[in-house]
């Protein structure tokens, strides 16, 4: 880990209360000889092409494929019995055990569909062994979608569910393409610009990354952390993860799991995994927090504290639960705390405690905080907080080695997993990382083996940070599977990498323009934060 940026020190000073464009380069036809990416069958066509936004920041597109057929569609049955989610980028129930998937095959041959079932095997990654995932069933072989969406109408009448499956999304290595890889570099012995984090006005709306890149006048941004998106678990826009901004932490760490650590001048970046611990004190005595601006109760993407359910681990887009909470909540948060049972201390500036309310939830006074309880640590925070007296709101981060850190001023880290390269190997690490869930192996099918939307960050060798966006869920951009990812950010020259918030959140940004194609059907999605390039 680069320490230059993560220094040591005794308490993170965040959570104290008190205290000129150049043409385009030409595009000309690329093979694997000339070290394309690692995609898709050998001898694709790739093209690239290069331009300077600002000094010191290049955007290069990739396209590789762009001649490929089309692949067939198809249409995959949920099989019965497998765990759901509420979240648009989480994949349907698709996997089971063979025998599950030939029970179903059973049915939908003798209802009169074409039904097959089929293996899926994935390749084995630095934590994670892969090996058999299980058995996926699907129905038919179209030439184009409508096909696939006219029998997916007919099962759904039959009491079936299922969804359009374009089969070059699947991850097949000898697939043809084709693939559109944005990629933006920050050389920072030329760059003369900043680069920061922006969370809008407040941590707990969403905004589109383009509306944050207006905002403050980028030349570029990219979409960067996942954040909450349903208000079931939390509030949206909240980071589901660390957030660090100008050395503010804002969000805590999901524990353990990486971040992306980066400077203002672009220098030094590092991808690092962080842990955090805060305490509010007292005259009278302390107490541990549980978390800073979010809802009480709430953890996305758990890897809380030992007492949450069902797990104190990461585990990638749930929400862990836990009635008794202590969580601060910092001016940043938004117009109104979280409403709800349980009590809020809320202080002045200087720390002062002005009010105890019950219940829970509503305005500080300007520049002012908060701390919330609920359930059994009602009685102890209404002990501690009394008003007139100050309380003391601190943390303090640890990196791998248990060592206290603390970001400087100029300095933000964005959250994301898994990691994908480390020391210019590769380095996935899905299971550290909360993305392989015991008894649902269709959230693996989905979010890590199959194709989807990407957007990854790092830093190569020569020190310069690199952003990637991936356009994926059509069928003119196949996207990125995790290990996919992995190998294009190596052959990048990433050192080290990590994958961002990626699906329907993925957007880059040039020029108050967003040049991928986002793969909502709404179009841009709202998103907790970007990362941006300023003049």
């Amino acid at each position: 880990m680069n320490r230059r940026l993560l220094g040591a020190c005794t308490v993170i000073s965040a959570l104290a209360v008190v205290g000129g464009l150049v043409a385009p380069a030409a595009s000309a036809p690329r093979t694997d000889r000339d070290r394309g990416l690692p995609l898709g069958a050998p001898g694709l066509t790739e093209t690239r092409t290069t331009r300077t936004l600002q000094p010191g920041v290049t955007l290069t597109r990739i396209v590789r494929g762009a001649d490929a057929p089309a692949l067939p569609w198809t249409v995959e049955v949920s099989i019965p019995g497998g765990p759901g989610s509420p979240d648009p980028d989480a994949p349907p129930s698709a996997l089971n055990d063979r025998a599950s998937a030939d029970q179903l095959v059973a049915r939908l041959r003798a209802d009169g569909f074409d039904a097959r079932a089929e293996q899926v095997v994935t390749e084995a990654v630095a934590d994670y062994a892969g090996g058999s995932l299980g058995w996926r069933v699907r129905v038919g072989t179209f030439d184009a979608r409508t096909g696939a969406d006219s029998v997916r109408t007919r099962l759904r009448a039959a009491g079936y569910t299922g969804s359009a499956v374009y089969t070059g999304w699947d991850g097949e290595a000898r697939d043809r393409g084709p693939w559109r890889v944005d990629v933006l570099t920050i050389d920072p012995h030329r760059f003369r610009g900043t680069l920061k984090a922006s969370y809008g006005p407040d941590v707990e709306q969403r905004e589109t990354t383009s509306e944050l890149a207006a905002d403050a006048g980028a030349t570029a941004a990219v979409n960067a952390g996942f954040f909450v998106l349903d208000p079931r678990a939390g509030a949206p826009g909240d980071p589901a993860g660390i957030g660090v901004y100008d050395g503010r932490l804002l969000s805590e760490p999901v524990r353990g799991r990486p971040g992306f650590v980066f400077r203002e001048d672009a220098r030094h970046g590092e991808i690092s995994r962080l842990s955090w611990k805060g305490r509010v004190a007292g005259p009278h005595g302390s107490l541990p927090l549980d978390g800073v601006d979010r809802v009480p109760g709430l953890i996305r993407n758990c890897g809380g504290t030992a007492d949450d359910t069902p797990t104190a681990l990461p585990l990638h887009d749930v929400t862990c639960a836990d009635p008794d909470e202590l969580v601060a909540f910092t001016p940043e948060f938004g117009a109104r705390t979280p409403a709800g049972d349980g009590a809020e201390a809320v202080l002045d500036p200087m720390g002062k405690v002005v009010e105890v309310r019950t219940p829970r939830g509503g305005p500080l006074p300007a520049g002012g905080s908060s701390v919330q309880a609920t359930g059994d640590l009602v009685d102890d925070l209404e002990g501690l907080a009394t008003v007139g007296r100050h309380l003391a709101v601190r943390g303090d981060l640890r990196d791998e080695d248990g060592r206290k850190v603390t970001p400087a001023p100029d300095t933000s880290v964005l959250n994301g997993g898994p990691e994908l390269v480390r020391d210019g190997r590769p380095h996935v690490t899905p299971a550290a990382d909360g993305m392989v869930q015991p008894g649902n192996p269709s959230f693996y099918y989905g979010w890590v083996h199959k194709r989807n939307p990407r957007t990854l960050a790092g830093v190569d060798a020569a020190g310069r940070t690199v952003l990637v966006t991936a356009d994926g869920r059509a069928t003119d951009a196949l996207g990125l599977s995790i290990p996919e990812s992995a190998a294009v950010a190596r052959s990048l020259g990433l050192r080290d990498a990590v994958n961002l918030d990626g699906g329907g959140s993925t957007t880059m940004v040039v020029d108050d323009a967003v040049i991928n194609k986002p793969s909502d059907a709404t179009g841009e999605r709202p998103v907790g934060d970007a990362l941006l390039i300023l003049p």
